[in-house]
C-alpha cells in the first residue's frame, strides 16, 4: 500500500471544490436574474411597440378596409368587361370578385 495518501491535502481540495461550486452557483443566480431582469424589460417595451403599431397601423386599415375592397370588386368588375386589363389584375392577384363578409 501507498502510505503517501494525506488525508489533510485530500480535505483541502475538497473545501476548495466547494468554495468553487458555492461561487459558481452564486454567479449562475446573478447572471439568470439578470437574463430575466433584461427579458422582462423588453417584454414591457415590445407591448408598449405592439400598441403603438396597433393604432397607427392596424387601426387605419381596418377602417379603410371597406374602401379597399370596393376599389377590388370595381377592377374585378372591369377586368371582366375589359380582357385586355385582364393580365394587369392576374399579375396582382384579382382574378376574381372579392367574396363579400
Amino acid at each position: 500500500m501507498n502510505d503517501t495518501f494525506n488525508t489533510s491535502d485530500l480535505a483541502g481540495q475538497v473545501a476548495s471544490l466547494q468554495r468553487q461550486v458555492t461561487t459558481l452557483l452564486l454567479a449562475l443566480i446573478v447572471v439568470s436574474g439578470t437574463l430575466v431582469a433584461y427579458l422582462g424589460y423588453e417584454s414591457f417595451h415590445m407591448g408598449k411597440d405592439i400598441r403603438v403599431v396597433e393604432t397607427q397601423v392596424i387601426q387605419p386599415y381596418k377602417q379603410k378596409e371597406p374602401a379597399i375592397e370596393k376599389f377590388i370588386t370595381e377592377l374585378a368588375a372591369y377586368g371582366q368587361t375589359h380582357p385586355d386589363f385582364r393580365p394587369i389584375l392576374a399579375k396582382y392577384g384579382i382574378t376574381k370578385l372579392p367574396v363579400k363578409k
